[in-house]
């Protein structure tokens, strides 16, 4: 049997505020394998980015177990879960985060600087251009952030959580600062990658970019309400196509 690149057993959270005990998580259980592209939907205060936290160690339940590619994060002490963060796994946020003056390629190389062991400037000069190419920004790759459009600036920020290889890509909200237009086009990367083998999942309140992906888990008060894989789901290029197609019509209609 294939082991799961994810697996949270019977999964507990809960946040002290006070007195008060706050339950985030209430007992998930969550199997994700390798090559699957989950989207995770709810309400604020549902518990997916608790559980998202979880998922990127960024915090450890406080019950129940978080095995990441068979290891048991809650066993693990900071510095051990900071290298297994780095070694496992690529961020992507709705606010890029890519610093100000710094060109994309110089962006991309940062996650390397942390890699064990350390990578020649070199090879991280080689995989920062590679992992640009992939993402359709080769002619950028000097470009500041802000000679980049946003949809550019999210590529930049795709391209720095794929320069380690990690085994799972993590996405917070990664369209909720574009348009329409750009949105999908990140989608249709989202798509390309794991049609590539990658394990992608994503936190996103928005139920049309989550049919972009394969399944979609939806919370509710701290549990998982459906798991349901997607029926009708879209294709970044496809709705390209017929985005273009519908904005030539008005055009020509004007």
């Amino acid at each position: 049997m294939i082991e799961p690149v994810i697996q949270l057993q019977d999964f507990r959270k809960t946040y002290h505020s006070g007195e008060v005990e706050v339950h985030a998580v209430r007992g998930v259980n969550l199997t994700i394998q390798a090559g699957e592209f989950i989207a995770i939907m709810g309400a604020s205060g549902s518990g997916k980015s608790t559980m998202m936290n979880t998922i990127g160690c960024l915090d450890r339940p406080t019950a129940g177990k978080y095995l990441l590619d068979g290891v048991d994060v809650g066993g693990l002490n900071r510095n051990e879960l900071a290298a297994l963060r780095n070694m496992k796994l690529g961020f992507v946020f709705q606010g890029f985060n890519l610093l100000a003056r710094t060109s994309a390629v110089e962006n991309v190389e940062l996650p390397m600087f942390y890699a064990r062991p350390g990578l020649s400037g070199r090879e991280q000069r080689r995989r920062a251009l590679a992992s640009l190419e992939l993402v359709g920004l080769g002619k950028r790759t000097d470009h500041t952030p802000s000679q980049l459009s946003g949809g550019q600036q999210q590529r930049v920020a795709i391209a720095r959580a794929l320069v380690n290889n990690p085994k799972v890509l993590l996405a917070d909200e990664p369209t909720g600062n574009l348009d329409s237009r750009t949105s999908i086009e990140i989608m249709g990367i989202f798509q390309q990658l794991n049609d590539q083998g990658m394990t992608v999942v994503m936190v996103t309140h928005e139920l049309d970019i989550a049919h972009y992906c394969r399944r979609v888990v939806v919370m509710r008060d701290g549990l998982i309400r459906s798991d349901e894989p997607v029926t009708n789901r879209l294709i970044g290029s496809t709705q390209l196509a017929l985005l273009d197609a519908e904005q030539k019509a008005v055009q020509l209609t004007a």
